[in-house]
């Protein structure tokens, strides 16, 4: 920290660091002109360690920390919906974030069409009125570990529903792809009989799930599962051991993971990787000059931790998803699916 006499003499040879010399500065007027971003996030309330978490990892995307200013939604929807009216009103030209689909709805209200919103909630609900949809939802996982399992011959699959959102979610998904896909899907409840399939889709983790996945795995029927499963506890790679799994690449994530750890310390979640992946959306934008609409919609898309994705103007995204196969204790890559 320099002292104050220190500080006047830098000030006397135009080099202050105050918030009035910088905006004055050529630096900051080109910086204002390609368009800043403003990442949406809890720093405080009962979610404030993961928006904290998020933060960081935006930081290791984007390194100029003056072309990102953090504010904090506070974990509501009024908390996001000021958020957001106060970055655009300090000249923000992308949100990222808000974390859920109540906040991002209330923020696309609040902002209309003015900026681009690209949110990290895995809603699709949530999308369009200017929101795009980041995360990774159920249909996108859903579809691309189905599509593989078409390739590899499956035609019957029972779903199986555990009760939790994300596993009800994958299983509606399923069903409403089964005739796009070519397959058949069965929907069938935790505890019940798997029948006549080629595979059982997993989509969920719980401790009913997963010895559902066991008693089919000793029968003969394929397992599908999906990265929400992958919480690294052994009985989950038990019970999935030769399940197929639709994943964001593990190798982009292990990078991002250590360098993130090298930093922060500590193991990020996939919801920081996708913190990441939409400050490197941002810096993209801001070196190409088209922090825009347009500029989100551009047609080469993104390369993200998450995997390479492209948006679609109704507010959703394709994304390439890599289709794994659990085999002794770990995850192999045997395939990618382009643009679930």
């Amino acid at each position: 920290m320099p002292t104050r006499r220190a500080t006047l003499k830098l000030v006397g040879q135009g080099l202050a660091l105050s918030s009035a010399a910088s905006i004055a500065s050529p630096l900051w007027a080109a910086r204002r002109a390609k368009g800043v971003a403003a990442l949406l996030v809890p720093l405080t309330g009962e979610r404030a360690a993961l928006g904290r978490s998020i933060a960081a990892a935006a930081m290791l995307a984007e390194t100029d920390a003056a072309a990102l200013r953090v504010i904090d939604t506070g974990g509501s929807a009024d908390g996001a919906a000021r958020a957001a009216l106060a970055a655009v009103k300090d000249g923000a030209a992308l949100l990222l974030g808000p974390l859920t689909a109540a906040e991002t709805r209330a923020v696309a209200a609040a902002v209309g069409a003015r900026v681009p919103v690209v949110a990290l909630t895995n809603d699709a609900a949530a999308q369009g009125n200017g929101a795009f949809v980041l995360g990774i939802t159920p249909a996108q996982a859903t579809g691309a570990l189905l599509g593989y399992a078409r390739s590899r011959g499956v035609r019957r699959v029972a779903a199986l529903d555990d009760g939790t959102p994300w596993s009800s979610a994958c299983v509606a998904a399923a069903k409403r792809a089964e005739g796009d896909l070519g397959l058949i899907i069965l929907p069938t409840p935790a505890g019940g009989v798997v029948g006549e399939a080629d595979a059982l889709f997993v989509p969920g983790g719980s401790d009913t799930a997963l010895a559902a996945a066991r008693r089919a795995r000793e029968g003969g029927v394929q397992l599908l599962a999906t990265v929400q499963a992958l919480d690294y506890r052994p009985d989950v790679l038990a019970a999935l051991q030769g399940a197929w799994i639709a994943s964001p690449d593990p190798a982009r994530f292990a990078t991002f993971a250590a360098a993130f750890a090298a930093r922060n310390g500590g193991r990020p979640g996939a919801i920081a990787a996708l913190g990441h992946d939409a400050a490197g959306i941002a810096k993209t934008l801001r070196e190409a000059d088209q922090m825009t609409r347009e500029g989100v919609l551009r047609e080469a898309g993104f390369d993200c931790t998450t995997g390479p994705l492209r948006f679609r103007a109704d507010g959703s995204c394709a994304r390439d998803f890599a289709i794994l196969v659990a085999t002794n204790g770990a995850y192999e890559k045997v395939a990618e699916s382009r643009g679930a």
